[in-house]
């Protein structure tokens, strides 16, 4: 349909209609467009005669395009659709609110305040009931309903915060994902004119320019092309590049990548009507399918289906995945067998977690921590509340079970049973997602500002870890405004720009002609924007250069080109990673023809057997003389960082008749020189200060690029990569594939380890070259961390090395639509100094989650230990459940959007990357938090058991059960809160800085925050009144809750004097965190997973079974030895009051064997079914697998030699490590 708003009827008018201005309909160009190569052509023939017919009925001139008016683009876009997708529709407040009432606790307590709810209302006999809680008052009992309302309140409120974040979260994306879309451009000819319009602009009957490493935006049909090539694996799965020709197959589809050469199309189908479109719309699917979980979850039950049904048709399935795969560059074959397909269902299954970040991955293992040691807190709180009701009430006041009093009975255990889910709400951090998404919208917001546009949210916390930047040369660390300033002509090395007059005539005219012709009729050069300006150049850079080089010569290409319009061109090689030149030839008036050639100059000389002397005639070019070229005008040109390009012809004398134009290899010899020309990209002002920046703060900046060595290393010394006196080496592509090969050709990791930490410059690489690289350092295993690297890109080729890196830059100026896909982060203004804000902003989200994860878990702490205690000795929690609920309101929420929204400093870039395994709380936040609680915990208790005689006031404990609110429990809860308050201060430093108030005005949100919650705590704790179980305090009880407050920022100043060092016993707690937050023995793998070739996999899985096998055996006789030797490891495992501090027992009690034998791998449990969040995996594990690709179906098939990680709190039960050792032995 030509819009999807449209109904049937009304479309086939509007058809009808429209049938009289064009010559074909919807219908027929649909129809059109569904066939390809020769089926095609005839197609084309029978309707149209021709392409030029086809542009006739269309009303648009393959020259000129169309007119561009108004008028005419809104009847085109009536008759033929837009060139949209219309997106799915986003969730509603309502949906998000539906989900967020699905969380577990949530649920727990609704009902049990429910529950309380209908039990006030009850009314017992007279007397009958005298409880161990006292009498009750006829008042107080009236008001019984209050807390029960008060809870389902606060439940609601908690909803619509979160709900309201997510759809802000939600907005956030939907905003960004239709910026991406309108930064996307496309160059068309309208009224003759060449103009960039974006996509959604296009119409059917647009010319479209297409040209290497575009994607195509709509469908269309080839009017000319030079040397066209295709890839549509994202339409058809075939990775082979298909030729496009007029002749053979013109039939241009949106969503495929140009691989090779240059065109122009006209557009025949946009939006819900092209091929992708129609795909589009038969999925149902819109473009933020990545976020969408659902789908993905359908997916996974289609996929099942689809298996149970069809079990053998593996192929298709194999292809349709490997489209999703890669899109670059995926050379797959489909696997017929159904061990791919099982394959891959295992690897689909796995994907949620590989998509796991970092940050992301230790988040969810502290966060399941801290939750079971709440749960088990919680049921404990209950049981002991319980037990002593029911034995003071039954046994110590003799009382029996009267059936009227059953009721009252029931209200107290229900009470009993919200003060241990209150427990365990105030236990769960369910603030720490909401942070981290908190911090990467803001980050993400905040980096559009500083020219990054970030794809994929988990890329900007990434790259806060980077250790390595792989970095482009052209564009990135130079201005890529090139200009040709020294040339070689005519025998005379001219140190600057020549005027015209000393250039022999013929040499001259034939350098003017070659340029003109053999640049990209794309590539040009404009009058400058502003007056006084430098000339704007379009196009590709060094092709400007060239044609700028033309302008200084005083003598204009665009008269040739108008003289020899593109169409007459007779054949275009054009420039490719493997051809390293361009090549134009055209037909001479006499029947021969003459070819231009350009390129890298030390590939082209060894072509060349003919130069131009002085008077402008050729004499022989011998290999003597091409090593004095080479010596004396290639090299010094080099040496000054300039790239030599050499420029040569040939003629093809008619009476030999037409060469064979396929044969490259003979086409492409016997060259005359012209000139050789050395062009100067100047290095952005701002990079060397960048790199230095990144240099300290522990992250290796390398060049990859495809110019000469020479040239590189003069720009990587004037950048800074290079600094004198340092130990590094710089190769070319040639020398590194030499050193990294085996004698059979293959790569071998031991090699790539040999050459990568010194490696500082490759140069005449290729984009595999790149590839191997970045996958080299990210596998190699010599650093004591993981590499994290980062890559920028820009062309089609860099497309696999950017998605294999850990954050891949793509340029947003000069990148290709190819490069922008494949990567995370686009840099809008193709800039270095960009990639050092993102390492910044990386950094400070870490920092961020690190500072509210400090918070929050004092505040866990110290909330569940005083209900926990209050609980067993007074038989009611001192924090009632509703002020536990603010209490984790301001906790989660407010804190999170506080502590997350602190901008970055300069300062963040002092320090060394964090790496993958550094524990999320480090030693110093451990004495912070441990500090603070003891601290809090103090003037707590204090206030409960000695607060009535500081204060003469009435004692509140042991009140009855809806007694009324104390004055005592106010200032034991008002206290807490502000408590909470300043340290939410004190934890805006984590690393043990004394100023907590620098750069705190930087930060409104904050203070505002701050501020907030401090009014609206006193407007709880005067008005609150008995749904907050709260009493209106005098002037002098507030100022000491505020004294006891403000006082845990001076207790901030003790606890960092004492230096983190001196206690010995954090460590454990520290490398407890670290011991359990290894998920990324899990996540290589499963990077390693997404690299693998199929048929490798194929291969290797019989011989990685057999190592691995044999690996188990080893290991676990090892261990096995271990634990003889030290059965007592496992004793502290029985009762948890043995663990040392709360952190231990918050983290699970894993073995540790570090302290018998310090390296024994223990069995890794990499099962494939086990649970993300839950999974436990023990000291990271060795196999010794032929490849660093860990192969799920091997992990599968020998499932009976895994034991599972063991279970807290069952040493010995099965399943145990002990347990499952001797099983599988």
């Amino acid at each position: 349909m030509a819009n999807n708003s449209y109904s049937g009827v009304k479309n086939s008018l509007v058809e009808a209609n429209h049938d009289a201005e064009f010559g074909c309909t919807l219908k027929e160009l649909r129809s059109l467009m569904e066939l390809r190569g020769a089926e095609a052509i005839s197609k084309l023939g029978e309707s149209y005669g021709d392409t030029q017919g086809l542009c006739n009925r269309l009303k648009t001139s393959p020259a000129d395009g169309l007119s561009g008016q108004p008028a005419d683009l809104e009847k085109r876009k009536t008759a033929f659709g837009e060139n949209l997708i219309p997106p799915k529709k986003p969730k509603t407040f309502l949906q998000l609110v539906w989900e967020a009432l699905q969380d577990v606790t949530l649920i727990i307590l609704e009902v049990a305040a429910i529950v309380s709810l209908g039990l006030s209302f009850y009314r017992p006999p007279e007397l009958l009931c005298i409880t161990a809680g006292g009498v009750e008052d006829e008042h107080e009992s009236e008001a019984g309903w209050i807390e029960g309302a008060a809870i389902l309140l606060s439940v609601i409120c908690v909803v619509l915060v979160t709900a309201f974040n997510d759809w802000s979260k939600e907005k956030q994306f939907r905003g960004l994902q239709s910026r991406i879309e309108q930064e996307q451009k496309f160059t068309v000819v309208r009224g003759g004119q060449v103009i960039q319009i974006p996509v959604a602009e296009i119409v059917v009957g647009d010319v479209a320019q297409i040209k290497y490493g575009d994607l195509l935006p709509a469908d269309g049909v080839l009017i000319q092309g030079n040397d066209l090539k295709i890839d549509e694996s994202s339409l058809t799965g075939e990775s082979d590049h298909v030729k496009k020709t007029q002749e053979k197959d013109p039939m241009l589809l949106s969503g495929t990548h140009v691989m090779e050469g240059s065109g122009k199309m006209v557009v025949t189908a946009v939006g819900v009507n092209s091929q992708t479109g129609i795909i589009f719309t038969l999925l149902g699917v819109n473009e933020d399918d990545d976020e969408d979980e659902d789908e993905k979850k359908k997916e996974k039950e289609e996929k099942k289906k689809q298996r149970k049904s069809k079990k053998q048709d593996g192929s298709l399935e194999n292809r349709k995945k490997a489209k999703a795969h890669d899109g670059a560059a995926m050379e797959m074959q489909p696997l017929n067998s159904d061990e791919g397909a099982d394959a891959e269902e295992k690897k689909k299954s796995n994907l949620p977690k590989k998509e796991k970040s970092v940050l992301q991955g230790k988040l969810t293992k502290l966060a399941v921590q801290i939750g079971k040691a709440g749960l088990v807190m919680s049921a404990i709180t209950v049981i002991i509340l319980v037990v002593l009701f029911v034995v003071d009430t039954f046994w110590i006041q003799n009382l029996s079970w009267v059936k009227e009093c059953t009721p009252i009975y029931i209200q107290f255990f229900v009470k009993f049973f919200i003060i241990g889910v209150t427990v365990l709400v105030v236990a769960v951090p369910e603030g720490l997602p909401l942070a981290v998404t908190i911090s990467l919208a803001y980050s993400v917001k905040k980096m559009m500002k500083d020219n990054n546009l970030v794809r994929h949210l988990d890329a900007c916390e990434t790259m806060g870890n980077a250790t390595a930047i792989c970095s482009d040369k052209t564009g990135t660390l130079t201005m890529n405004r090139m200009t040709v300033v020294q040339a070689y002509i005519a025998e005379k090395h001219y140190k600057k720009v020549p005027e015209a007059e000393n250039i022999p005539s013929n040499a001259l005219e034939l350098l003017i002609l070659g340029i003109a012709v053999n640049c990209a009729y794309t590539s040009k050069i404009m009058s400058p924007e502003k007056e006084g300006g430098l000339p704007r150049q379009v196009g590709n850079k060094t092709e400007c250069a060239l044609l700028g080089f033309c302008n200084d010569l005083k003598r204009d290409y665009q008269t040739i080109r108008n003289e020899i319009p593109e169409e007459k061109l007779y054949k275009v090689y054009t420039f490719n990673s493997v051809r390293k030149s361009m090549s134009t030839v055209l037909k001479m008036a006499d029947g021969s023809f003459r070819m231009f050639s350009k390129g890298a100059s030390e590939i082209l000389l060894k072509k060349c057997y003919k130069i131009l002397t002085a008077n402008g005639e050729p004499k022989v070019f011998r290999p003597r003389d091409r090593d004095d070229v080479v010596k004396k005008v290639i090299e010094p040109m080099a040496s000054e960082g300039l790239r030599t390009i050499c420029l040569g012809y040939r003629d093809f004398p008619a009476t030999e008749g037409e060469p064979d134009w396929d044969n490259e290899n003979d086409i492409l010899s016997g060259l005359t020189c012209i000139s050789v020309v050395g062009i100067e990209d100047p290095v952005r002002p701002e990079v060397p200060d960048a790199i230095k920046k990144c240099q300290r703060a522990g992250i290796t900046v390398r060049m990859v690029t495809g110019d000469n060595i020479n040239t590189a290393r003069a720009i990587a010394t004037k950048c800074g990569i290079l600094l004198p006196g340092d130990d590094f080496i710089c190769l070319e592509g040639k020398e590194f594939n030499r050193r990294i090969r085996n004698e059979k050709g293959e790569i071998e990791q031991e090699r790539i380890d040999k050459i990568w930490p010194k490696l500082r410059v490759l140069a005449r690489s290729s984009p595999t070259d790149k590839h191997t690289l970045v996958k080299g350092i990210i596998d190699s295993t010599v650093a004591e961390q993981r590499q994290v690297v980062a890559v920028t890109g820009d062309g089609t080729n860099d497309g696999p090395a950017l998605k294999k890196a850990d954050v891949g830059f793509a340029m947003g100026i000069a990148g290709t639509d190819v490069a922008k896909e494949a990567s995370d982060i686009i840099l809008t203004d193709d800039n270095f100094s960009s990639i050092v804000k993102a390492v910044m902003w990386g950094r400070n989200v870490y920092d961020s989650i690190s500072k509210f994860l400090q918070f929050q878990l004092t505040v866990n702490v110290v909330a569940v230990i005083v209900a926990f205690t209050g609980a067993c000795i007074t038989q009611d929690s001192p924090l009632k459940a509703v002020q536990m609920l603010w209490v984790n309101l301001i906790m989660d929420t407010f804190a999170s959007l506080a502590l997350a929204t602190e901008p970055p400093t300069e300062s963040l870039l002092l320090r060394r990357p964090y790496g993958r395994n550094k524990p999320l709380i480090s030693r110093t936040m451990m004495k912070n938090i441990l500090g603070h609680g003891v601290y809090q915990l103090i003037i707590i208790f204090s206030l409960l058991f000695a607060g009535e005689q500081l204060f003469d006031i009435d004692n509140g404990r042991n009140a009855p059960l809806n007694a009324p609110p104390s004055e005592h429990y106010t200032i034991v809860f008002n206290t807490f809160v502000l408590m909470q308050l300043f340290n939410e201060i004190n934890a805006r430093k984590i690393h043990g800085e004394r100023n907590v108030f620098e750069g705190i005005f930087n930060n409104l949100i904050f203070c505002s925050i701050v501020f907030g919650t401090f009014v609206i705590q006193i407007v709880i704790v005067q008005f609150g009144g008995k749904p907050f179980s709260c009493v209106a305090l005098t002037i002098d009880q507030w100022l000491w809750c505020t004294f006891f407050g403000f006082s845990s920022l001076l207790w901030g100043q003790v606890i960092s004097s004492i230096p983190t060092s001196r206690l010995k016993f954090l460590k454990t707690a520290g490398h407890g965190t670290q011991k359990e937050e290894i998920p990324d023995e899990e996540l290589d793998e499963l990077d390693d997973m997404e690299e693998i070739d199929h048929a490798e996999r194929e291969l290797r899985r019989g011989q990685i079974l057999w190592f691995r096998g044999l690996n188990r055996i080893q290991t676990q006789i090892r261990v096995v030895k271990a634990f003889r030797s030290s059965i007592s490891l496992y004793e502290g495992l029985e009762k948890p009051e043995s663990r040392t501090s709360i952190h231990n027992f918050m983290t699970h009690p894993e073995f540790r064997i570090e302290d018998s034998e310090p390296h024994i791998p223990l069995i890794d449990d990499t099962d494939a079914e086990d649970d993300a969040p839950t999974k436990r995996n023990s000291a990271p594990t060795t196999p010794v697998s032929p490849s660093p690709n860990m192969n799920n179906n091997a992990v599968e098939s020998s499932n009976h030699l895994l034991p599972e990680g063991p279970k807290p709190g069952t040493p010995s039960a099965p399943g145990s490590p002990l347990h499952s050792l001797e099983t599988s032995l």
